[in-house]
């Protein structure tokens, strides 16, 4: 049994770190309801682009533009976005997970991290890191998944990848969150979600044409749904350190509770034995 100082001493540090967990916990709670409120004014306006994408691109004749077809390029970019701090429950690590289970070969993989977190660990894997925009997840701007979403593009263009994707965690409400990972070019006609039967389906007509058109509304596409996910993220990443600093300072509970108990055992152990020990000595002495 470990002797009382020890005890009190332990018991000392759980203390204190169970004051610092609580202290995290209402930070992260502050933080989720700016970056829930957010998400939630950002979710309608993306729900809608995403439906009109969907829209415009089905009613369109068959075409070889270069956001439609596959270049011929094995290699996959991949936009991860995790937080550039821990404490957080699985939040980064089920990012990773999604990005390392799709089976891709490493060396085929460009990573472009938004979030330390999830560049060191895949960095650590042996995934090539491209770019490192971390500092860009701690106060979200559209104007930083422009310039993101523009160089990613670029390396498309040039032919340097031949599929984008995007890992991120989209948030449900503040006690769900859900790690995803999507596919963002080539775009498949075939896999997009169809209209109702009731809409109609007369083709979609271009002024001037429909390269130029989609030139312009693809890339706007992207850099929109990168920006909703930096959002999504955000309150998802808030929502996954409330609930794990929350956890943890039940768990600093319940140790103190079982570090009491076995102090006052080892309390009255030492009184037992001191009581022995003196009438052990009056009756020799007797």
């Amino acid at each position: 049994m470990a002797s009382m100082r020890d005890i009190k001493r332990r018991q000392i540090s759980v203390t204190s770190t169970q004051q610092i967990t609580k202290a995290m916990k209402l930070v992260a709670t502050v933080k989720l309801q700016k970056a829930k409120a957010r998400a939630e004014r950002n979710k309608p306006y993306f729900n809608t682009l995403y439906k009109t994408i969907c829209s415009i691109l089905t009613k369109t004749e068959y075409m070889e533009h270069p956001y439609l077809v596959a270049n011929g390029s094995n290699r996959k970019a991949m936009i991860v976005i995790t937080s550039n701090k821990g404490l957080a429950g699985g939040y980064n690590s089920n990012v990773v997970k999604e990005v390392t289970g799709t089976g891709f070969p490493v060396r085929d993989v460009d990573i472009y991290a938004v979030g330390r977190k999830g560049a060191e660990t895949l960095a650590r894997k042996g995934y090539p890191i491209i770019e490192d925009d971390s500092e860009a997840i701690n106060e979200p701007l559209y104007k930083d998944a422009i310039d993101i979403s523009k160089r990613v593009l670029e390396s498309y263009s040039r032919g340097e990848v031949g599929e984008i994707y995007m890992a991120y965690t989209n948030f449900k409400n503040t006690v769900s969150q859900e790690a995803r990972l999507l596919k963002l070019l080539p775009l498949n006609i075939e896999e997009l979600p169809k209209e109702d039967e009731n809409d109609s389906m007369v083709m979609m007509n271009y002024e001037p044409e429909a390269d130029d058109a989609l030139d312009i509304l693809v890339p706007k596409y992207i850099s929109n749904l990168l920006y909703g996910a930096f959002v999504e993220a955000l309150a998802s990443e808030n929502g996954a350190r409330m609930q794990a600093m929350d956890s943890a300072t039940t768990n600093a509970d319940n140790m103190i509770a079982d570090l009491s108990l076995k102090y006052n055992r080892a309390r009255q152990a030492s009184i037992t034995q001191e009581l022995t020990e003196i009438i052990a000595g009056s009756e020799a002495i007797s």
